[in-house]
């Protein structure tokens, strides 16, 4: 089949890359000139397992390709995936100006019949809104009798595992008022739906609503864990425990239930506050949705209060080494990462960090430029020398089990700020390490 997306950021390059490794040809279509020319160098502006050698692989056979020129790119595709971005507007609420301004390039373009599926995040009622403005475009052009169907595609990818999610998926939602679209996207989607039924068709609007639902679920596990950790350090109790024993409760389950320093990323946030300021303008308070950004919110300070606290509350000239930058592991994306706001406040209290990520030096690099306040390492070990603690926002692997010899001969003295509580506190203890975790009250060797 033929298909165009719109769009070759995170959700563009892994859909138009996944479609096109089953034998579709894909086109993906970006404004962005300086990205089509590095991806048709055939490198990849983002960092995904896996992701670059698979579009080497597509762009080699000829299957995808990548393009500036938006009649080609309505011409080439039956299928017109809409993958932009949805940044926040002032107000917290979904800007649609790159989804519609697609809408517009495929009504001006369009010369037969298009099926236009909405892949990017966006409230309910964004389909309304794109089948509009592409019939404005159309009548404008005196072509109004050209046929088209609008489609909710919602996407449900993580990062660092967006190959699998789409290639072997949990579900896939297609939201419709049309059953000929209904087949046509089953047949797009057959190949990642063989072993058994994966396809939940269902309305327009509640298509819409799921993806926000999904993602303001999975954040309120996330910010209410994180609201017992607070509560479990002030009663003497260690959240570690209580996560297994909840955990092991199958109505609750151990998915998205860890403690730490918040959640980040290009979806989380964004869509949590897309929908409760939907809610509110509808005139309905969102009140748990509320809450569970304003912990997060909050949750992304817990660690510098930790550090203020242990060093007695003036940071000026202490030197701080820095594990993970990234939001998460396996990506470099660091939009909302808690990172951000630790190193943030430490600057403004006068520290410095030294800081390893395996993949978002150069992330940083193009969020803050050269400082003199980061020192940005190509190795942990070259991150602690001469640093007075250690601090750990992301869980990637290679920190999981450090020598924690070496860490205590290169810090100023052994202390541990564990933000995602991968280390074992009784065993820290016993080297001699202070160590801080989230709702693990306070351990300190001394």
């Amino acid at each position: 089949m033929k298909v165009t997306i719109f769009g070759s950021g995170y959700v563009g390059l892994v859909s138009g890359a996944c479609l096109a490794d089953v034998g579709n040809e894909v086109v993906c279509v970006d404004i962005d000139r300086n990205k089509i020319e590095l991806l048709n160098r055939g490198e990849v502006p983002i960092y995904e397992p896996g992701l670059d050698q698979l579009v080497r692989n597509n762009q080699k056979s000829g299957r995808l390709t990548f393009t500036s020129d938006v009649a080609m790119g309505v011409e080439h595709g039956l299928f017109q995936f809409i993958a932009v971005g949805t940044p926040p507007d002032e107000d917290g609420s979904a800007d649609l100006q790159y989804v519609l301004a697609v809408a517009a390039s495929i009504g001006e373009h369009m010369t037969g019949y298009k099926v236009i599926v909405d892949k990017s995040t966006v409230p309910v009622g964004t389909a309304d809104k794109v089948r509009a403005r592409v019939g404005e475009v159309l009548a404008a052009r005196g072509a109004a009798a050209l046929e088209f169907d609008v489609v909710s595609n919602p996407e449900f990818l993580k990062e660092g595992d967006a190959i699998d999610d789409f290639m072997k998926p949990d579900r896939i939602i297609i939201g419709t008022d049309n059953p000929r679209t209904t087949e046509l996207l089953r047949a797009l989607y057959a190949p990642f739906n063989r072993n058994h039924e994966r396809v939940i068709a269902m309305d327009i609007r509640s298509a819409e609503l799921t993806k926000y639902a999904a993602n303001a679920m999975l954040a309120t596990k996330i910010s209410f864990m994180n609201e017992l950790a607070n509560i479990a350090e002030r009663v003497g109790a260690d959240i570690e425990q209580v996560r297994i024993g909840i955990g092991s409760d199958p109505r609750i389950g151990y998915s998205f239930i860890y403690p730490g320093i918040g959640y980040g990323g290009s979806c989380f946030p964004k869509d949590v506050q897309a929908l409760e300021r939907s809610a509110r303008s509808l005139g309905y308070q969102a009140e748990i949705l509320h809450a569970v950004e304003q912990v997060n919110y909050r949750q992304k300070e817990v660690l510098f209060h930790k550090i203020e606290r242990h060093f007695g509350g003036d940071l000026r000239g202490k030197v701080f080494a820095l594990w993970g930058l990234a939001f998460k592991p396996n990506t470099d994306d660091m939009r909302e990462a808690p990172s951000r706001v630790l190193m943030e406040a430490l600057w403004r209290a006068g520290a410095r960090v030294q800081a390893y990520d395996p993949e978002a030096k150069e992330e940083t690099t193009r969020i803050y430029g050269e400082r003199d306040d980061l020192l940005l390492c190509d190795s942990p070990e070259a991150a602690l020398k001469g640093a007075d603690a250690l601090v750990v926002a992301t869980e990637w692997k290679l920190f999981r089990s450090p020598n924690f010899d070496t860490i205590a001969e290169q810090l100023s003295s052994p202390v541990i700020f564990d933000g995602r509580n991968i280390y074992d506190p009784a065993y820290l203890k016993s080297r001699g390490f202070s160590y801080y975790g989230v709702g693990r009250g306070i351990i300190d060797a001394k």
